[in-house]
């Protein structure tokens, strides 16, 4: 399968309605409503290490027959799931893209927001959900500085740093053809390891980003 139609399927659960700005966000929450017939809403920051070169061509909307394997952090910052508070919810998907999942949850989260997660995960996650092979509540690590990132659980591992532009800026990407890609800045790998009953892999120099994530539906 083609990873890009993957990433439509991941993305069909989200084109019920248009993605909304941070601003709007804040305003439907703080109004204790949101848009008529929209069920949930969210802003996440995502980080991911896959084993592409730099740069991803799934992330750029271009098609590709190569393997993929990954571990994408996702941060929900804020938003509401049927009126239930998202802020917070943190979780790992390791992927075999297009093929299955590993979803590693933090174990430092309410009982609340488990139970939201569990119903968001099929809705808004739908791509992932759907080829899951595993979902535990796991222990996290997550370290950021200014030019460095890493994040890990028992199973994955990953560390990149920041691909430097002109005069060592951030190259930051704006534009891209899917919502889970604003803000996009370029990384690169430094470790990438994963070791389940699923796969083993270790990378390095491959490609990694932060971006994020505004979507509703």
């Amino acid at each position: 399968m083609k990873r890009r139609m993957f990433t439509k399927g991941l993305l069909s659960a989200m084109a019920a309605a248009p993605a909304l700005s941070i601003s709007q966000l804040a305003s439907a929450q703080a109004a204790g409503s949101t848009t008529q017939g929209q069920r949930w809403s969210l802003v996440a920051d995502l980080a991911e290490c896959c084993s592409c070169e730099i740069p991803c061509p799934c992330n750029f909307g271009r098609p590709t027959e190569l393997r993929c394997d990954g571990n994408r952090l996702i941060r929900i910052r804020e938003g509401q799931f049927e009126g239930a508070d998202l802020a917070g919810i943190t979780f790992l998907v390791t992927f075999l893209m297009g093929q299955w999942t590993r979803i590693h949850i933090d174990d430092s989260m309410t009982p609340a927001q488990l139970e939201t997660l569990d119903k968001l995960l099929p809705v808004a996650f739908a791509g992932f959900d759907r080829v899951a092979r595993n979902k535990a509540r796991v222990p996290m690590t997550i370290t950021q500085t200014e030019t460095t990132l890493s994040y890990s659980v028992p199973e994955s591992k990953v560390e990149m740093k920041l691909l430097p532009g002109i005069g060592g800026e951030p190259i930051v990407i704006n534009g891209l053809p899917n919502p889970n890609y604003y803000e996009y800045v370029q990384y690169e790998s430094v470790v990438h390891t994963h070791e389940s009953p699923d796969a083993n892999w270790s990378y390095s120099g491959t490609n990694g980003f932060t971006s994020v994530m505004r979507v509703s539906g």
